[in-house]
């Protein structure tokens, strides 16, 4: 009992010691980690502990506060540690790999943990890809086909070099869409889609923003997929801007929404019925966009959003001339053009749509 005690009291001072970079987890950065690898020697939070757990040849988790911890371990975790392992494992991630937040979805953090560990893609022995390479990438995925009804498999191509994506139905002699890497983007949507494995891929078309959605049944397939397309939007971001330095630059690479889900809105006279439409906000392009349905190829409308000093406003109150019979959380964006109207699930909806909407409006 007494070796319980004290060990356990040696791991929780290894895990707080400055300098070792135990104090968050080794693989999501959640701060105050409560479990450990003690076969790899790092600090890791609950979520990952359990892919950890997936994973028996590599790593071996157990509890810093409920299991007991052998002397030999508490040595073992103490010659390792988090900054050790990040040297080791993670000496090589390039530029325009994505590496996952906490808040991220299971096959992001599933397939950098396994990366990292298990196929050692970023051990200091290992050649760096060359972005121009490593965004070329030929396969099928599964889309979702038109008016939304199933997903068809479609051949996709992507190539750094020539700045395009493309893919292909089995019917189409051509492709039956070139995409510029210029406004191509990509984000994990697994709610939205319906598959842990959904991703959603968004670009220009004469101009207006085109989705489409896709899977693949494997996850790393799907991860690698992501990570191409950066690569893609990395060589072509060096290659256009070749003076903007690289923390300015790696954010643009492929960005999520800042904010999205229903709201009612009312037509321009503000006299017509609140219509339940589904909304995203693209901070980076400044755009409201919303659709009738989450899974809509192209957006019913659009509002862009300017500048404060340009007469940009969010209020959380109607324009004068709108009344309504029952007191609603609502929403009222100010344009010098007009008032758009908006009505919100909840209280708290409308402070997280007020408090993104806010956000744009701030940036520069």
């Amino acid at each position: 009992a007494m070796d319980y005690e004290r060990n356990k009291a040696l791991l929780l001072e290894l895990q707080r010691a400055a300098g070792t970079g135990n104090d968050r987890c080794a693989d999501c950065g959640d701060p105050d980690p409560e479990w450990a690898s003690y076969k790899l020697g790092i600090f890791i939070c609950l979520n990952c502990s359990g892919i950890h757990r997936n994973l028996p040849e590599i790593s071996r988790v157990k509890s810093l506060r409920l299991d007991f911890w052998e002397s030999n371990l508490i040595e073992f975790m103490r010659n390792h540690g988090n900054l050790w392992a990040k040297a080791k494992f993670e000496a090589k991630v390039p530029p325009y790999h994505y590496i996952p937040k906490s808040r991220d979805c299971m096959v992001l953090r599933q397939q950098w943990i396994r990366a990292k560990y298990e196929r050692g893609e970023f051990l200091d022995t290992q050649v760096c890809q060359d972005p121009c390479s490593a965004g070329s990438r030929e396969g099928s995925l599964w889309k979702l086909g038109k008016g939304r009804r199933q997903f068809q498999k479609r051949q996709f191509l992507l190539s750094a070099r020539e700045g395009v994506m493309k893919y292909y139905s089995k019917e189409s002699k051509g492709p039956k869409a070139v995409i510029s890497i210029e406004t191509l983007n990509a984000m994990f949507q697994v709610e939205k889609i319906g598959h842990s494995h959904g991703l959603q891929i968004t670009y220009i078309t004469d101009g207006q923003t085109r989705n489409l959605f896709v899977y693949h049944e494997s996850g790393k397939e799907i991860v690698d997929w992501f990570n191409a397309i950066r690569a893609a939007r990395y060589h072509y971001l060096k290659t256009t801007f070749p003076n903007v330095p690289e923390p300015e630059l790696i954010p643009r690479i492929t960005r999520n929404f800042a904010q999205e889900g229903y709201m009612e809105k009312t037509g321009p006279k503000q006299k017509e019925a609140f219509k339940v439409r589904w909304f995203c906000l693209d901070s980076q392009e400044r755009n409201l966009m919303y659709f009738k349905n989450p899974l809509d190829a192209f957006a019913q409308g659009q509002v862009f959003i300017g500048r404060r000093d340009e007469g940009y406003e969010v209020r959380d109150d109607l324009p004068q001339k709108v009344c309504m019979k029952k007191k609603k959380p609502v929403i009222t964006l100010v344009t010098p053009m007009r008032e758009f109207v908006f009505i919100c699930e909840n209280d708290k909806k409308q402070r997280e749509w007020m408090d993104a909407l806010n956000r744009v409006i701030t940036q520069l």
